[in-house]
């Protein structure tokens, strides 16, 4: 434990040494320092501890005065902590690591001199520190409490780990199907727990190293001047360190943010290939950049190289902001899949990564070349078919199979599929036609891909396939095809393929069919259906009618009568395709029109005044459409007045007037006027005030809790990209709101009600495969149907 012989210094104002200095801590430690003084000085005694995260902390510090000619020895006791010298136990909670540990004594002429100053007075020695599990435990001259004692005995062997920290950051670990518009996946990085990291993260912010690894597959070259790859956003909505795009002409386009508020850019020397899977590499140290590009089929295999020097000092927080995988607010993603990204927060791309992922293009070129030779054996049957009956015309043969519309043959072969199974006894006969359906798939029509992704995915009439499930659902997703984007968002909301749940990921899917639902709802049509009906729900299906049931007609007698609420049943039904009623817009304004005029109905005025509006099923007169919205509010009509201050900013962009009428609906409860007051108070149109996008976000959660499908969307793009300082980011909420909004879309709802449909005619098998292919996308009505089906028939496709 101790140095043999004595360490000392001596200067011309004395000197200091240690007779049995400690080869490392222990507890309440006698030291014998010698020392000697040529003029009225202090002998200080210290112990200093550095960390890894370049802190120091002096733990022991005694003094004592020293007159001229004076040699002594004095026994100081170091009294080192116990959380230095011990092992944690159930009263030291923590023990410390420790870089290095000095005792350390010196002669200064008072108390506050450190060292430094004198510099030939002083003498150190270092000791040796242990990891604290290395350490030993103290004995101490206490009894714990039987709890405490319990808790120490049961876990004094457990091993302590480091916690887990993303040096490493995993942006993307699978595949996104990137439909060429703005959404993308949304991801924040945090400060870093452990202190030695985050304390190097802070000190490169101005000098960053690091690298990003994102794998793409693009389908179409960029329809704007600009798409979206790998983008980070800052809190004020600009571009940050580091943002990357793909150019119209295929060109790698990276731009980064300097220190002195400049950014800079630079153009890659070579382009993304085509329908090629692509990793995409950028690395920073300093002010040297390097962009790689790798990408290989079964014909060849490139490495593509480019090397450049910024001019000025890059700055990257990447605490700061947000990253966006794909399309954002500001610019759109590529027409086609992005694959694993990988971020290097301190560090530059490692030697050995290789990082080919063969697992995605592999599968989509399985799928691929599966297509191709579909559409060879298509080809070689219409060849020779058009052969034989045209064979004398021998300059027709050679163009006709140019000729053939292929989305056309799609389509017959699926509507042949679904004629197949509706007229079959037995689930055996999807077996048979899965190769129809495939190709119907491969000539472009996604409601086969859906279908095949669906059976595949729950094994109905097929064996269980589901990374083809999932393909299929990537390849239809990638076309824009509302179900499946639907049944990718609900896949990573809940995990599936033994993939852990990404919240982000299922917001990119959602949020695209949320925003498509909005804009449906704004222009109705007899392909769209807004209800949900479970088979048990013996009083909702009694209600379901048609154009020649009796209940439509006594409903329809009775608006004939003069009964307004028969007249507001009627419009309804007719114009949103509800109870099994096929969209009729014109003549569902006819019965709104003749509640308003001929019964004085608020209801029917408003419904009358909001067509002539916008001027669906009935050409556009404002100024009826306003005598009618004040009708309906003198008979206390809340929309109306919503309606009416919509006039006002629209037509009159009297903005005062409208935020009144906004604000006595919001104070009524209605929805739409809460929306559009967060509109206005988020694009700074309110009179009077500046923008303030946390008023925004107040009334978009007021908005949304009412109902409303766009305070719901709102809310959600909030609550994934949060507001600095105001609001945290919420995802797993900000999907909920997304999947709710999605849920809404009227052409999805039809899916429905051919199952219901189906179900009414006794063709289950029908009924089954409709409600499958929307419980598949997460409905919660599809789901409960499809398990009634099941247990009604005794028919489990699992």
């Amino acid at each position: 434990m101790s140095l043999t012989g004595c360490l000392s210094l001596s200067s011309s104002t004395g000197n200091v040494a240690f007779l049995d200095a400690p080869g490392e801590p222990v507890s309440d430690c006698p030291l014998r320092v010698k020392y000697s003084c040529f003029q009225s000085s202090v002998v200080h005694v210290q112990v200093l501890l550095s960390f890894d995260t370049g802190a120091t902390s002096v733990v022991f510090h005694k003094y004592w005065t020293c007159e001229p000619g004076h040699t002594g020895t004095r026994l100081v006791t170091v009294s080192f902590p116990d959380w230095l010298v011990y092992r944690p136990d159930w009263i030291i909670r923590g023990s410390a690591w420790v870089l290095s540990c000095l005792l350390r004594a010196w002669i200064g002429p008072d108390e506050s001199t450190g060292p430094g100053r004198f510099p030939g007075t002083s003498v150190t020695v270092i000791l040796d520190i242990h990891s604290p599990l290395s350490r030993p435990f103290k004995q101490h001259q206490l009894c714990a409490k039987w709890d405490t004692d319990l808790l120490w005995r049961v876990r004094r062997d457990d091993m302590p780990q480091c916690l887990e920290e993303n040096e490493v950051a995993s942006l993307l670990s699978t595949m996104y199907a990137s439909t060429g518009e703005r959404y993308g996946i949304i991801k924040t990085l945090q400060p870093f727990r452990n202190e030695v990291l985050e304390g190097l993260r802070i000190k490169s912010i101005y000098y960053p190293w690091f690298a990003v690894s994102l794998w793409v597959l693009v389908e179409k070259p960029c329809s704007n001047r600009l798409c979206g790859l790998l983008l980070h956003i800052d809190s004020e909505n600009n571009y940050a360190t580091p943002s990357m795009f793909l150019t119209d002409t295929g060109r790698i386009h990276v731009q980064v943010h300097g220190d002195a508020g400049h950014s800079s850019a630079f153009l890659s020397s070579f382009q993304v290939p085509l329908h090629q899977w692509c990793r995409i590499s950028l690395e920073i140290l300093g002010r040297v950049v390097t962009v790689k590009l790798k990408f290989h089929n079964c014909h060849n295999k490139k490495d593509l190289v480019f090397l450049g020097r910024f001019g000025m000092n890059v700055m990257l927080d990447d605490t700061h902001g947000y990253f966006v995988i794909g399309g954002g607010k500001f610019v759109r993603g590529i027409e086609g899949y992005y694959g694993p990204a990988t971020y290097y927060r301190i560090q530059g791309l490692p030697a050995d990564q290789v990082g080919d992922n063969s697992i995605f293009w592999f599968l989509y070129y399985i799928y691929l070349y599966f297509c191709i030779h579909e559409l060879f054996l298509i080809a070689t049957y219409i060849f020779g078919f058009s052969k034989i009956k045209y064979s004398i015309y021998s300059f027709i043969v050679t163009c006709f199979v140019g000729r053939v519309n292929a989305s056309a043959v799609g389509r017959i072969l699926y509507a042949l599929v679904l004629r197949k199974i509706s007229t079959a006894h037995s689930l055996d006969v999807i077996t048979r036609m899965m190769p129809f359906l495939l190709q119907s798939g491969c000539l472009g029509d996604n409601r086969a891909l859906h279908l095949a992704s669906v059976l595949y995915s729950s094994g109905l009439g097929v064996r269980r396939q589901p990374y083809k499930a999932w393909l299929l659902s990537l390849l239809a997703a990638q076309k824009d095809w509302r179900l499946a984007l639907l049944r990718l968002g609900h896949m990573h909301h809940v995990g599936d393929l033994e993939m852990t749940p990404d919240r982000d990921l299922s917001y990119a899917y959602y949020i695209n069919i949320a925003r498509q639902t909005s804009i449906d709802q704004k222009n109705p049509s007899p392909q769209q259906t807004f209800e949900l009906i479970h088979l048990n729900d013996e009083e909702t299906l009694k209600a379901q009618t048609n154009e020649n049931d009796d209940l439509f007609y006594w409903l329809k007698l009775q608006a004939r009568s003069g009964v307004a609420e028969a007249e507001q049943a009627m419009g309804r039904m007719l114009f949103w395709g509800q109870q099994g009623v096929s969209p009729d817009i014109q003549t569902a304004v006819k019965h709104y029109e003749r509640g308003a005029t001929k019964l004085h109905d608020p209801v029917s005025m408003y419904d009358y005044a909001i067509v002539l509006l916008t001027g669906q099923g009935v050409p556009k007169d404002v100024q009826r459409a306003v005598t009618f919205l004040k009708k309906a509010i003198e008979q206390g009509s809340v929309p109306a007045i919503t309606a009416l201050g919509w006039y006002y900013e629209q037509y009159e962009k009297d903005y005062k007037k409208a935020v009144h009428l906004w604000e006595e609906a919001d104070a009524k409860g209605h929805p739409d006027a809460a929306m559009n007051l967060g509109v206005f108070y988020s694009q700074g149109l309110y009179p009077g005030q500046p923008a303030d996008q946390f008023k925004a976000y107040k009334y978009y959660l007021k908005s949304a809790q009412r109902g409303h499908i766009n305070g719901g969307i709102e809310l959600a793009d909030i609550w994934i990209h949060g507001i600095p300082g105001r609001v945290a980011r919420r995802p797993a909420d900000a999907v909920l709101w997304v999947k709710w909004a999605s849920e809404q879309n009227g052409y999805l709802g039809t899916v429905l009600r051919n199952g219901l449909n189906a179900y009414f005619r006794g063709d289950w098998i029908m009924s089954l495969i409709y409600y499958l292919s929307a419980a598949e996308s997460g409905f919660e009505a599809a789901q409960f149907n499809v398990a009634y089906l099941c247990e009604l028939n005794s028919v489990s496709p699992f």
